[in-house]
């Protein structure tokens, strides 16, 4: 990769993926493929198969599965890997996926001690072009552990140029000025296996999200941020702390798209026969990207998102099974 500015920058998690080739409980489980995953990673992939500039920013252990990891996101992906640090001691965290139901199928997580993408620290963020980017997507687990908390903190102090300085330690100063052509992305990302508990996580989370233009999240996940999972009301209330566009994905009652000029809509989705549940809102999330690069509206952009994400459910893995352009538009011309 060259050293231009990436269209897309994602800060986050990343693991080396095993999911199963059967269905049902990890004891009837007798072989695994691998991959690579983590909100932040799919994302980024997802960007890059449709056709842009992506580019991850995490750290991986001084292992095989670091290199492996490396080796994947540039050659097989496409991915920007300048930005993926190194951790000297922790290894490379793992994550199985358990299809028991295929719809909604649980990770288990190897991250002990503790994972090197939660080691992030302000070096670490310190060449990444977080002022210049378009679309700067953060996951809320980010904050979940320090120094991850406060290395990513800083970087969106420097993204939202501000000109007053914070009241206290850790806290962001409000923006000096609305988001323009540029797209701060607040991903609301729950992940229970990251938190103490569901109240230790919302006024952590809560107070971010007037630094963002743009939120996405499921209906659990807006309880966690602002206390209600009524889609309508976490719309409410995602606008009232200075969000432009609040997009609140209800399953099978599709997507909620909740802007600040008062327009609402929402977006149904796509059925499909699931194989594999996980990847399909980061799928979705690397095709709402390729919508705003695109210059489309939101709404253009989610049901983009959705077919992307329809696409991937019905496939095995993340990362790996994430659709090109020439897929996503065929899939569309079928259901048109």
């Amino acid at each position: 990769m060259t050293d231009r500015v990436p269209e897309l920058v994602t800060i986050g998690r990343v693991s080396v993926d095993l999911y199963p080739h059967q269905t049902g409980p990890m004891r009837v489980v007798t072989s695994l493929q691998k991959s690579i995953g983590g909100t932040a990673t799919n994302v980024a992939v997802a960007a890059a198969r449709l056709g842009h500039h992506a580019a991850l920013v995490t750290k991986v252990g001084a292992d095989q599965f670091g290199d492996d990891i490396r080796h994947a996101l540039s050659e097989r992906f496409g991915v920007d890997s300048r930005f993926v640090a190194t951790h000297p001691s922790l290894p490379t965290p793992l994550a199985f996926a358990e299809l028991d139901p295929v719809e909604e199928p649980s990770i288990i997580f190897y991250r002990y001690p503790n994972a090197p993408d939660f080691e992030l620290n302000d070096e670490d963020l310190a060449e990444v072009p977080v002022e210049e980017t378009t679309i700067l997507w953060v996951p809320a687990s980010r904050f979940a552990v320090e120094p991850s908390r406060s290395a990513v903190t800083g970087a969106l102090r420097r993204r939202t140029a501000v000109t007053d300085e914070a009241d206290t330690p850790g806290d962001i100063p409000k923006h000096t000025a609305k988001h323009t052509a540029k797209h701060t992305v607040f991903d609301l990302d729950w992940r229970p296996h990251f938190w103490e508990s569901e109240a230790a996580a919302t006024p952590v989370i809560e107070p971010l999200i007037e630094h963002f233009s743009i939120v996405i999240g499921n209906r659990t996940e807006c309880r966690v941020a602002v206390g209600t999972d009524d889609p309508e009301s976490a719309a409410d209330e995602l606008l009232a702390r200075g969000v432009q566009t609040a997009v609140v994905k209800m399953g099978g009652d599709g997507v909620l798209v909740a802007e600040a000029d008062g327009s609402r809509q929402q977006i149904a989705p796509f059925p499909v026969d699931v194989v594999c549940g996980l990847g399909a809102g980061d799928a979705f999330g690397g095709a709402f990207c390729h919508g705003l690069l695109s210059g489309w509206s939101v709404s253009r952009c989610v049901e983009y998102g959705n077919a992307a994400g329809a696409i991937v459910a019905g496939r095995l893995l993340c990362a790996d099974d994430m659709p090109y352009v020439a897929e996503v538009d065929a899939f569309l011309a079928e259901r048109s």
